[in-house]
């Protein structure tokens, strides 16, 4: 976020309570509407309405900075797709992760076919600037398609169970999906899900691959990051 205006200016609550909010709606199964009791625990009154603003207005310069800041992914992609219905109309929900399940970037269409799957190898290499050593997906020949044009080097592994790294990575926007009882138009979705997937992300530390003292590193690194990214002063400054 930029140092040379507060972009928190003109707001009635303070940037410490609009980071919480924005953090709480974004890391855990929440709806909107239980984010607003847990605030009032705190004496924060303030309605729904005005945490989903904030969770649009903040949270995509939020999202937009930590892709910035994310180190350099892995170089093995898993490829997947998902439908998601919006008014009663099927769409899929397009997700590339690397091989550490880190979200790399996802992209809501209408169709999934060679088009399709072009568009979003585009919209990965375009936001990625580099070339996959291998990528992984199931066996839908768009997949195929797609890559012999824009990837034709990288080695493809086409598999029903080498992608389950993608397809668990679905399991929160899933969750989300069923407390927003659906999204309610396309772009209320891919704005939504670009957002929700880089701050759910990176926040998501893979604690059963680490010692309880090195999760607590991680988790402190991270959210040193979020509070940087944040226009917030540090734990450290605050004591």
């Amino acid at each position: 976020m930029s140092t040379t205006s507060n972009p928190y200016r003109g707001f009635r609550f303070p940037a410490e309570i609009i980071n919480q909010a924005v953090w709480l709606y974004h890391c855990f199964s929440l709806s909107l509407r239980d984010v607003e009791p847990i605030l009032a625990a705190r004496g924060i009154v303030v309605s729904y309405e005005t945490i989903r603003e904030w969770s649009l207005r903040f949270g995509r310069t939020f999202a937009k900075s930590l892709r910035r800041r994310r180190p350099q992914p892995g170089d093995k992609w898993f490829l997947d797709e998902v439908f998601v219905r919006i008014r009663g109309k099927l769409h899929y929900l397009w997700r590339a992760v690397d091989q550490h399940g880190n979200v790399l970037d996802v992209l809501l269409q209408g169709r999934r076919n060679k088009t399709a799957a072009k568009r979003f190898f585009r919209k990965l290499l375009n936001g990625l600037c580099y070339v996959p050593r291998a990528i992984v997906t199931d066996k839908l020949g768009s997949y195929g398609a797609a890559k012999r044009e824009i990837l034709p080097s990288v080695e493809h592994r086409q598999s029903r169970y080498l992608n389950n790294r993608c397809e668990v990575s679905h399991q929160p926007t899933r969750m989300r999906e069923r407390h927003m009882r659906q999204f309610k138009s396309v772009r209320h979705a891919q704005q939504f899900l670009a957002i929700h997937s880089s701050i759910h992300n990176h926040f998501q530390l893979h604690r059963h691959r680490l010692s309880a003292s090195e999760y607590r590193v991680a988790r402190d690194h991270a959210f040193a990051n979020w509070r940087e990214l944040a226009g917030l002063p540090s734990q450290a400054n605050l004591a």
